[in-house]
């Protein structure tokens, strides 16, 4: 088991110092951070956290999975590595590019206003 944990079903209000201190209970932690949505700037509900040896890693999933933070039980799991995805256009086209959706692209040159 690593020593990265996944923590998931987050309340949204949950920070990375309320993460840290709560998982400080099964060991040291080295760090605790609450991903953000970087458009919306709020918590995506799930985080990550890590501890500094595999065994206080192991009494943390036993210890806090299932636990309430913040009014919410949490699951607490190792992190899997991430997968490689592929990446997309942040203009929205993914119609193979060109000229992206949009309201009326459908109409042409047919314009009634």
């Amino acid at each position: 088991m690593a020593t990265k944990l996944f923590v998931g079903s987050l309340a949204y209000s949950v920070t990375d110092q309320e993460l840290e201190e709560f998982f400080a209970a099964a060991g040291k932690v080295t760090s605790a951070k609450v991903i953000i949505d970087r458009d919306t700037n709020r918590s995506k509900g799930f985080g990550f956290v890590e501890m500094e040896t595999e065994e206080e890693a192991k009494a943390a999933v036993a210890q806090l999975n299932g636990k309430e933070l913040n009014g919410r039980a949490i699951a607490v799991d190792e992190a899997k590595p991430q997968e490689n995805r592929e990446r997309r256009p942040y203009n929205g086209g993914g119609n193979g590019g060109g000229n992206g959706g949009g309201f009326n692209r459908d109409r042409g040159n047919d314009r009634r206003y």
